[in-house]
């Protein structure tokens, strides 16, 4: 298998960086009931479950997003644990304890290692939630590989219901240079969170030291379109940031309102793209209220 198609770490004292970080990171999280590699045929994908709520609910799936893994959970899992079990998966292809083994081509490779993880697992049916390209991991399952999901929703999704604008794709990429100074992850980082310092804050320190250490070999996502939007049979949940930086907010809101069948879109006018850490009560709350109404 020609490797140099595969995701991986430039290096070991690299990869020691980010499981050094990572593990720091995790620490933040209650304690995961169980811990498992599904084998998937694009590589192993490492899966958290924590136990929570009266379970009565479908089970929750957490896909984070770009550079992270599931420690991105941190603010969050507390308050998502009190609507029912959860599921974390660190993203194949990714940064994080999923290991690649095979290339990754086309947006239904990145469905069918998806779906071939939640057809491992013993429950029937799944409640996603996708951060960020998380979001659009979620929505690219839903309109590829439907049978699965209960339901979907998105926080502040990328690509799905805009595009990312020009002045954050350039300002990424000296962030993308790994072997600029630290300096230059952490101003995007911080930008992205609405200029928020990320210097020694834990979840940060993981996510620079992913984008500084691991080298993805995949092709970018493509955009979801409102056609596909309106056709998806599940209820969708669209929780937008108003402050984002990695969409226009109204066009996206706009789009969502639109397009979704079940016309179920949250806005959050303060929240930046670093909406999870910022609002993890309110998004719980209305994340239970969404399910409660579809269950």
């Amino acid at each position: 298998m020609p490797r140099n198609r595969i995701g991986a770490w430039n290096s070991v004292a690299g990869l020691n960086d980010y499981r050094a970080k990572y593990d720091v990171a995790m620490r933040g999280l209650p304690a995961p009931a169980a811990v498992r590699d599904v084998s998937t045929e694009y590589g192993e994908v490492r899966v958290y479950k924590f136990a929570g709520g009266e379970g009565r609910l479908d089970p929750l799936v957490l896909l984070p997003g770009t550079s992270s893994g599931t420690p991105v959970w941190a603010d969050s899992l507390k308050h998502l644990l009190t609507i029912t079990d959860v599921y974390a998966i660190d993203l194949l292809g990714e940064s994080g304890m999923s290991v690649q083994t095979k290339p990754i081509t086309s947006d239904e490779d990145k469905a069918a290692w998806l779906d071939q993880v939640l057809e491992a697992l013993p429950e029937q049916r799944f409640n996603l939630l996708g951060l960020s390209i998380g979001g659009w991991t979620a929505m690219n399952l839903a309109v590829r590989r439907p049978g699965r999901i209960a339901t979907a929703t998105t926080l502040d999704a990328v690509n799905v219901y805009d595009g990312i604008p020009l002045g954050t794709v350039l300002r990424s990429l000296p962030a993308a240079v790994k072997w600029l100074p630290r300096s230059w992850r952490d101003s995007f980082n911080s930008y992205t969170a609405g200029g928020r310092p990320v210097e020694h804050v834990p979840v940060a320190d993981m996510i620079e030291s992913g984008m500084k250490n691991y080298t993805m070999r995949q092709p970018q996502p493509r955009r979801i379109t409102e056609e596909q939007l309106a056709g998806l049979p599940m209820p969708v949940l669209a929780i937008i940031a108003g402050r984002s930086v990695m969409h226009r907010p109204e066009v996206a809101r706009r789009t969502a309102e639109t397009a979704l069948r079940t016309k179920t879109v949250a806005f959050y006018p303060e929240a930046s793209h670093a909406i999870s850490g910022e609002y993890p009560d309110r998004i719980a709350a209305d994340l239970r209220a969404f399910l409660l109404g579809h269950a």
